[in-house]
């Protein structure tokens, strides 16, 4: 039986281009916000330290001019993906960009930036400008206005697996028995005056908890069906400004209402493409692809599709091959959808200690870190080490006056005492001031040197 058998026939392409609008009208406004709230310099330029993403530290971190040039890359490409004009070099390039700018550093983390990642590098292989666009107008797709049933199908995959698994993490103690992380989010909504004071009730953080995780479970299969589609965008819409409306989290709410759209009828986009074609008129001057390239390239498309699927798959599941609770080591933590799951602070002080002289020194965290690395930094086991790494090395043979005293450190250890609260619970110590970071290596699980969760 093949797999992608009915994937590989053809349709209108209007679903892509609607897609591509979307997608592309975001990023462009996105990025115009990211820069008018001055998150280039306090996230990207500020910063004298940088969280390196395992596997690449080889990355070399851009001058200030160069990240300006890729977030105007960002802009400018945006623009170009949305007229689709000159497209596939304009996805690469957002692609790259975009990538590179979230490699930089992982205390930026954010699950929506991941999943703008994966469409990113979608879009460059799918026919997105085969209609309506000035690609399309000006000759230079030389493909039909059809699409492969493939190209629509993996867009609506991407948008299911977010869901799916957002939805299967939330079947836990912490969500559906405390309503947690919710219960506190909400009982600090101080900003809606009495609609504050009544999302201060328990049930409601209850029902919110109960409510989310059937949703996320569900969407998808009532956004496929034709009989429920409609009412299901209408649940899509209310629910994402819900939390657009409650909750700081950005533009994932309206990436995720433009998204699904995907799942609607050729004939809704048809039709959509049509009230907007007044715009662009069609000019067609275009050649089809002969039968024979597309049955040979069949092969090639088949095996990406199998690899990508299996990848996204498997990588929010990558968490089973760990010991120790998923929330306190967070092996596995990143790029596995769980939205909102989790709140966790923490209180870190690092002390450098020499090995000879024993002198011992506090650090001040705001003197290398930013509030947002250090808040990020003090609750993650990897970052917790990559620190370390950096203490270490910056105070290698380094003379310190401290109280009119100087102190040689020539083998310095970084120490650090820190103290988490997760969901609503005490705060518990979570690496002791004994342990020794400078010993520890990064590919060592967490659940050997951290303090052990007491739930």
């Amino acid at each position: 039986m093949n797999l992608f058998k009915n994937w590989h026939s053809e349709k209108s392409a209007a679903p892509l281009a609607v897609y591509r609008i979307f997608f592309g009208l975001l990023m462009f406004f996105s990025t115009i916000r990211f820069i008018s709230k001055g998150w280039v310099e306090s996230l990207y330029i500020e910063p004298k330290f940088h969280f390196f993403y395992h596997g690449f530290a080889w990355l070399p971190y851009p001058s200030e001019n160069l990240i300006w040039i890729l977030f105007i890359s960002l802009i400018l490409t945006s623009l170009l993906i949305t007229l689709g004009l000159f497209y596939r070099f304009a996805t690469v390039l957002f692609f790259a960009s975009f990538v590179y700018i979230e490699l930089l550093d992982k205390a930026n983390y954010l699950n929506h930036y991941y999943f703008v990642s994966l469409i990113a590098f979608l879009l460059i292989f799918v026919s997105a400008n085969r209609t309506f666009s000035l690609d399309r107008y000006f000759g230079l797709t030389k493909t039909s206005e059809k699409a492969k049933t493939w190209e629509i199908r993996i867009l609506q995959f991407q948008i299911a697996i977010v869901y799916i698994f957002a939805g299967l993490a939330k079947i836990g103690s912490d969500w559906l028995l405390e309503a947690q992380p919710l219960k506190y989010w909400l009982h600090t909504a101080n900003h809606l005056g009495i609609i504050g004071d009544f999302l201060k009730e328990d049930w409601v953080a209850y029902t919110f908890s109960w409510f989310g995780c059937l949703y996320d479970l569900t969407i998808v299969i009532f956004l496929t069906l034709a009989k429920t589609r409609k009412a299901a965008y209408f649940a899509v819409v209310i629910f994402h400004l819900s939390t657009w409306l409650l909750f700081p989290i950005g533009v994932f709410p309206w990436v995720m209402i433009a998204a699904t759209t995907i799942f609607f009828s050729e004939k809704f986009h048809q039709k959509l493409i049509t009230l907007l074609s007044v715009v662009l008129p069609k000019k067609k001057r275009s050649t089809p692809v002969s039968k024979n390239s597309k049955i040979l390239r069949q092969p090639l498309v088949n095996s990406f599709l199998g690899l990508y699927i299996c990848a996204q798959i498997l990588i929010p599941l990558r968490f089973v091959m760990y010991k120790g609770d998923l929330f306190w080591t967070e092996n596995g933590y990143r790029f596995s959808w769980r939205v909102m799951l989790m709140e966790k602070t923490a209180t870190s002080t690092f002390y450098i200690i020499d090995n000879e002289s024993n002198a011992e020194i506090e650090i001040d965290n705001a003197d290398y870190l930013t509030k947002n690395q250090e808040k990020m930094m003090a609750s993650q086991p990897d970052m917790i080490l990559q620190y370390a790494q950096f203490l270490e090395s910056n105070y290698q043979d380094t003379l310190v006056t401290k109280f009119g005293h100087e102190m040689k450190f020539i083998q310095p250890k970084v120490h650090a005492e820190i103290f988490v609260t997760l969901n609503g619970r005490p705060h518990q110590p979570y690496v002791m001031k004994e342990t020794n970071l400078s010993d520890i290596t990064s590919s060592e699980n967490p659940v050997n040197w951290l303090v052990a969760f007491n739930d």
